[in-house]
């Protein structure tokens, strides 16, 4: 999709019919294909969405389903509509890029390398600062959630969407406990790029090594309160993650 030439071509518009018949909310279909044209830089930032009355019949829905949908991208900062003016995309900076949308959307595609790199250290930032607070004020069912959520990873592995599912739950449960209301918001951003970092790494590779003792590793030291080896735990724990990271894509920028 550009600025100014067709809305959308065949392909995008049988993609949409089958999101659309698969059960997807209308808006939240429209809104994945736009997203997703957005994030994969289909449509640059600065460009003009074609306008309304085009895009409505080129998606084949109704113009209030498809500004409905600008309203959800518009909310995540991705795009801005002025009246007389349209709606542009807007710069990447104005993006809410942690929100889980837009990390499904960049990781549906190829997302950019530097982004992935970016997310680990958010990661190394956020994570073991949590575990050691975690070490310090967990209880006795934060504790239940992190080993019942690490029962299921060694279970299922990563491999398995039941894996990944228990190892966003895991890092839930670490920054439920640091008891944090401001870390405790990051939970569903810190577990999205968890789970797309894991899938994305095992698209051309297994993976190579199983990351769930270093999980246990953060477990055992919250566990016996010990702030100092939570933290040491999970910031190798986030490393080591992206070393694999960088293995299976055969080095990262050159990294």
């Amino acid at each position: 999709m550009s600025s100014e030439g067709s809305p959308l071509d065949t392909v995008e518009r049988s993609e949409l019919r089958t999101e659309r018949s698969t059960g997807r909310r209308l808006r939240g279909a429209v809104a994945h294909h736009l997203g997703r044209a957005i994030v994969s830089g289909a449509i640059q930032p600065g460009e003009r969405l074609t306008g309304e009355v085009a895009n409505a019949e080129a998606l084949d829905v109704s113009r209030s389903a498809y500004r409905e949908a600008v309203q959800v991208l518009a909310a995540k900062g991705l795009v801005e509509s002025r009246t007389k003016a349209g709606t542009r995309v807007l710069p990447r900076s104005r993006w809410n890029l942690l929100d889980p949308d837009i990390l499904a959307w960049a990781f549906s595609g190829e997302p950019d390398l530097g982004f992935i790199r970016d997310l680990f250290e958010l990661r190394a930032i956020v994570e073991p600062a949590a575990a050691r607070l975690a070490a310090t004020r967990r209880t006795k069912s934060d504790i239940a959630a992190m080993r019942a959520a690490l029962a299921l990873m060694r279970r299922h592995t990563l491999a398995t969407d039941a894996g990944r599912a228990a190892d966003r739950e895991f890092h839930d449960a670490l920054l439920e406990s640091t008891h944090n209301s401001a870390l405790i918001t990051l939970s569903a951003s810190i577990g999205a790029a968890v789970n797309w970092t894991t899938q994305f790494k095992q698209r051309t590779k297994a993976l190579p090594r199983d990351p769930v003792p270093d999980h246990a590793r953060v477990c055992d030291a919250i566990v016996a309160g010990d702030a100092d080896a939570a933290e040491a735990a999970m910031r190798a724990l986030v490393d080591l993650a992206f070393d694999d990271t960088r293995y299976s894509m055969d080095g990262l920028d050159g990294r």
